[in-house]
């Protein structure tokens, strides 16, 4: 009997984890035998049991979902990683495979698309989710050889959680969505804006929104009705 493939899902939110399991569940093939909310927990959990695949989320609690990448390919090269996150940005996807990811899925498409990307991933292929694979290869086409994806010193100085917040404020959302959509209080979601707002040194939302077109983190066509 073939043994099935053993699968951790590291990502902060319990009932996305849920989900993620139910469609693991719903084949013979695959088993999820950890999951985990923080970077930490997530590459104690691959240390001890030595999974064959981990589904990584971008942004988490503790550390990025790239850093975390390197985290765990540092303790084997034979583990594949593939990251599921809501970011469809350019720059986070090609950073994802250069930090050893072999697989990208935006979060929306999982439903639909995840056990092919479990399946593409652990025969030693690359994946990419249809909804941003066009979006990539015309951006990177389009590149200038000396221009970098992303010029942002100040962005870079976020927390993980603050870039997740911040392009959901440069989306239209409001706090109270925010933390509706996040599983955390109006308050959290609050000080995360302010320690954006400081850290960026901007003062509105339109200067949010501004900043996050600049470096590309939205599409200011979303906002042009």
């Amino acid at each position: 009997m073939t043994r099935k493939k053993r699968v951790i899902v590291v990502d902060d939110h319990p009932l996305f984890r849920e989900g993620i399991k139910k469609i693991i569940e719903s084949t013979a093939k695959y088993e999820m035998v950890g999951e985990a909310g923080t970077g930490r927990e997530g590459l104690q959990m691959t240390r001890k049991l030595e999974p064959d695949l981990v589904l990584v989320d971008m942004s988490l609690p503790d550390q990025s979902g790239i850093e975390l990448t390197r985290d765990i390919l540092k303790f084997s090269s034979e583990i594949r990683i593939l990251i599921v996150s809501m970011h469809s940005k350019v720059d986070y996807i090609v950073k994802a495979f250069q930090a050893g990811a072999t697989g990208y899925l935006v979060k929306e498409s999982a439903a639909d698309m995840l056990l092919e990307g479990i399946d593409c991933v652990l025969k030693g292929n690359y994946y990419m989710d249809t909804k941003v694979s066009q979006k990539v290869v015309k951006k990177l086409v389009g590149i200038p050889k000396h221009e970098t994806l992303v010029a942002a010193d100040s962005y870079d100085s976020l927390t993980p959680r603050e870039q997740e917040i911040m392009v959901l404020l440069a989306e239209g959302m409001s706090t109270n969505q925010i933390a509706d959509k996040l599983f955390i209080s109006p308050k959290t979601a609050e000080n995360h804006r302010s320690s954006i707002m400081r850290k960026l040194e901007i003062h509105s939302t339109i200067e949010l929104v501004r900043y996050a077109a600049k470096i590309g983190l939205i599409d200011m066509d979303l906002w042009i009705k």
